[in-house]
């Protein structure tokens, strides 16, 4: 079986080389890319399992290589880590296409943790895992909607719309409390597993992309519904 292959870009060489050292003494099989530009050409001639982002980079920045990455249908896992831990910066990350987010600094164990974590799911959405049971949930269909799990696709009013894992996390999660009003703080924990004092519009970010993808009209949602003062409901009959 060959190694898990990393791509951390950043461009202050010695923690460049420190996370490297570190990914490999993992079992990781990591490769450089000092800039966004270079980043991407790396992305487009090889196979990587995830991606270290740094959000300060010279020339593109990590928000306009993740933004050109999923313009690109490119969908690889991407754990963005950025200085700037503003809410409106993680959004923005969130926007852009990354998958999960550390400020900086950070502790080696929960990078390492955030990435193993990020390589779970995206292994839990493979349709060849040889573990997966009934449960897994593979597809689920709802008024002339399908939402593919395994392949991270959602088909909805005539358009087929890749999603990415944060995006089909969210939806499965949804979808197994259908009927059942949701907190965000249940979100935050349950499905990205955090538990420090995150800012919740990060979940309606997501929730309005998810609107958009399946509502026939996204500011009058029939089947992600907002509880108010509490959070979000899945009505799979819009009734």
């Amino acid at each position: 079986m060959s190694a898990t292959r990393i791509l951390v870009v950043e461009d202050e060489k010695h923690l460049a080389e420190g996370l490297m050292f570190n990914l490999q003494a993992e079992g990781y099989e990591v490769a450089l890319a000092p800039d966004g530009e270079r980043a991407l050409a790396l992305l487009g001639r090889e196979h990587f399992d995830a991606a270290l982002l740094d959000v300060m980079l010279p020339g593109k920045s990590g928000f306009e290589v993740a933004a050109e990455l999923r313009q690109s249908q490119n969908y690889i896992p991407l754990l963005m880590l950025t200085a700037r831990s503003r809410p409106e910066d993680v959004l923005q990350g969130f926007a852009a296409g990354a998958d999960d987010y550390l400020p900086k600094p950070f502790d080696l164990s929960i990078l390492l943790a955030r990435l193993n974590g990020l390589l779970r799911r995206m292994k839990w959405h493979s349709p060849a895992r040889p573990e997966a049971t009934p449960d897994d949930l593979p597809q689920f269909e709802f008024a002339g909607r399908r939402i593919d799990f395994e392949n991270l696709r959602l088909e909805a009013l005539g358009k087929e719309v890749h999603l990415t894992l944060m995006e089909a996390d969210l939806l499965r999660y949804l979808v197994r409390n259908q009927g059942r009003s949701v907190s965000r703080k249940e979100l935050l924990e349950q499905v990205w597993r955090l538990r420090e004092d995150t800012d919740t519009r990060a979940i309606d970010n997501f929730i309005v992309r998810l609107r958009r993808y399946m509502e026939d009209e996204p500011s009058s949602p029939r089947y992600l519904r907002t509880v108010r003062g509490i959070g979000y409901s899945f009505v799979p009959s819009g009734e």
